[in-house]
């Protein structure tokens, strides 16, 4: 009989993450298995997970300084930008696989495929892409931890990765990988969903399902208090 490849099994600490009003942030464990069909113990596997957020459109607009004023410049568009992305690994990239390899399962922000439409520039590409990467990062909206996954008796692993308090709502997914020898051997997908609740929840539904009363309701409520701030400093 042929040598089967192992099999990942992958769970997450919780598969639903609330903003509620005062979120500060989530963390999430991310952890599983790896189970050989041939019984084996010890294999020398190593692991990395992508947690990557819904993608969006994006506008990159560069500022230049034109007779002291900063004003815009070049931009281009990305049709497919994660809003948010972390990988972590049980050894640094490029250690594990080659640089193919990595940009094919997307191993790291260097890796990450933005799709930028329009005819462009190669070198004036990779510049965007590379302020856009670093803009997220400052953001704290692309994480890297290489190292961050721990594996016990080369059979369970576990890694910890952090949801800051602005991340965009949505359904997120959380990419396992099995590696050895430089090759992915197997691969697991969990999901988990990022909404919000409460008043936020009200406040969003509104907004997208009822624009214009709410964007009414908006204006005349900041006529309202601005008038009543008024009327009191008026007898004050």
């Amino acid at each position: 009989m042929g040598q089967r490849d192992p099999v990942l099994v992958p769970e997450v600490s919780q598969h639903e993450v609330q903003v509620r009003q005062g979120f500060v942030g989530q963390e999430l464990l991310l952890f599983g298995a790896v189970l050989d069909p041939a019984g084996r113990a010890g294999q020398d596997y190593d692991i990395v997970v992508v947690l990557k957020g819904p993608s969006e459109p994006i506008r990159l607009r560069e500022k230049e300084r034109f007779i002291g004023v900063w004003v815009n410049a070049e931009s281009t568009d990305f049709r497919s930008v994660p809003s948010y992305f972390a990988v972590a690994s049980s050894r640094p990239i490029t250690e594990i696989v080659d640089d193919k390899t990595a940009a094919i399962y997307e191993f790291g922000t260097d890796y990450i495929q933005l799709s930028p439409s329009g005819s462009f520039d190669p070198e004036e590409q990779r510049r965007f892409a590379a302020g856009l990467v670093d803009l997220k990062r400052r953001l704290g909206l692309y994480r890297e931890d290489f190292g961050g996954v721990q594996i016990s008796e080369s059979v369970l692993y576990q890694a910890r990765i952090e949801l800051p308090s602005n991340v965009t709502t949505g359904t997120y997914t959380a990419e396992t990988f099995a590696v050895t020898r430089g090759r992915v051997i197997a691969s697991a997908v969990s999901e988990v969903e990022v909404k919000k609740v409460g008043f936020e929840r009200f406040v969003e539904d509104s907004a997208n399902q009822w624009g214009l009363a709410y964007g009414l309701i908006a204006v005349l409520l900041s006529v309202g208090m601005g008038w009543g701030a008024g009327r009191l400093f008026a007898r004050l």
